[in-house]
């Protein structure tokens, strides 16, 4: 037998007793154990052959252990969740353990060009003009890290990027009008290594849910650095880039609270016919207007140049009107939801730190369960569904 790690000869030296959690309980199993005199390491190949990973757990119970974990917080998937749904009774930090390698593993198959399961084509929705349309967008939220000794650290920002397919309020426009009712569709990456190394291995899901169908690629940002020019190299057919309204709303609504301070009623007076105009004039003529607005007092004049220099940088992706007129969504809300529920709902619970790369561990597993049970299997059984 050649050992594993230098490849040189090993030498059997008996066979040893090892102890192994199933979902059925603890089962004592006996297998060949072989020593390497060269690297001074010693191996069981029937640990592999049985899928049987450090932490001594069945494939079937190492999976569930790591879908509580990815579900809930450690302590809780090992005292409650596990005891109470699968009758299996793990230390916390073998849950932790085994949910961190897993996502580790999700990630580097993933950055080395892999995809879980095969091809399944979506059916994508339709524009006003008849086109099918596929979307994509990223966007990143803060993660709390844990330093040195258990202190707090300054937080990381996890990124989570998506292609999707929303479905239409006119059911004219969804791809079966008369069919069921369809649900919302999403394939999702994640990671803490910000949003370059998400590029392809997002676009390899994009192919396997058939995104080269659709007729139209359009791409949605919250005007974040980079994004744009990230959208483009990796989904080089995207058609448009469009800025999230609600951000561009929101600038606009910083300086209605400089305008009208005190005045609730004049403030959102004031928004609702800016932001009408901003949807249906778009973003380049709203900005020749607010450059010609005549404003008084320092904090109103400083608000405005603050929106001023906003729209200047973004006009380019704020065609409302256009974007509109061709049925197409003009908000992100699908991936800053992905945020919360993608990382949020698991990662920013109170008082929770991470270690980096538990954080980019995690990231990873839990995008691999929101993006389907598809996906999930895929990962975990070694043949196709």
């Amino acid at each position: 037998m050649s050992c594993p790690t230098c490849l040189e000869p090993a030498k059997f030296m008996g066979h040893r007793p090892r102890r192994v959690v199933s979902l059925l309980g603890a089962v004592r199993v006996t297998r060949a154990y072989y020593h390497c005199p060269h690297c001074h390491g010693g191996f069981a190949p029937g640990d592999a052959v049985m899928r049987v990973p450090e932490a001594a757990l069945t494939p079937a119970a190492y999976e569930v252990a790591c879908l509580a974990g990815a579900l809930s917080a450690f302590a809780e998937a090992a005292e409650v969740t596990l005891p109470k749904m699968a009758g299996l009774r793990l230390a916390e930090s073998t849950v932790e353990r085994a949910a961190e390698a897993a996502g580790a593993e999700v990630g580097r198959r993933l950055a080395a060009g892999e995809v879980f399961g095969g091809a399944r084509a979506w059916h994508w929705h339709k524009d006003a003009e008849g086109k099918s349309c596929a979307y994509v967008a990223a966007d990143a939220t803060g993660v709390g890290q844990q330093g040195e000794g258990g202190s707090s650290a300054e937080g990381r920002m996890a990124t989570v990027a998506m292609v999707y397919n929303p479905v239409p309020e006119v059911s004219a426009r969804r791809a079966r009008p008369d069919g069921p009712p369809p649900r919302f569709r999403a394939r999702y990456v994640a990671g803490l290594c910000g949003v370059a190394p998400l590029g392809e291995p997002l676009r390899r899901q994009a192919a396997q849910v058939g995104m080269d169908r659709a007729e139209r690629w359009i791409a949605l940002t919250d005007g974040g650095s980079g994004l744009e020019g990230w959208a483009r190299a990796n989904f080089g057919r995207v058609e448009a880039v469009i800025l999230d309204f609600y951000h561009a709303a929101e600038y606009l609504g910083g300086l209605a609270r400089a305008l009208f301070p005190g005045d609730d009623e004049a403030r959102e007076g004031w928004l609702g016919d800016w932001c009408h105009r901003l949807k249906y004039e778009g973003g380049p003529t709203v900005l020749e207007a607010l450059r010609g607005l005549e404003v008084r007092g320092h904090a109103a004049k400083e608000a405005r140049a603050e929106v001023v220099r906003y729209f200047t940088n973004q006009a380019h992706r704020m065609d409302y009107p256009g974007y509109v007129a061709k049925g197409w969504a003009i908000g992100s809300g699908p991936v800053e939801a992905a945020c919360k529920t993608v990382i949020g709902q698991r990662m920013k619970g109170s008082g929770m730190r991470w270690g980096a790369d538990g954080a980019d561990a995690l990231s990873h597993l839990r995008a691999l369960f929101k993006s389907g049970d598809r996906q999930w299997d895929a990962f975990w059984c070694p043949t196709p569904n």
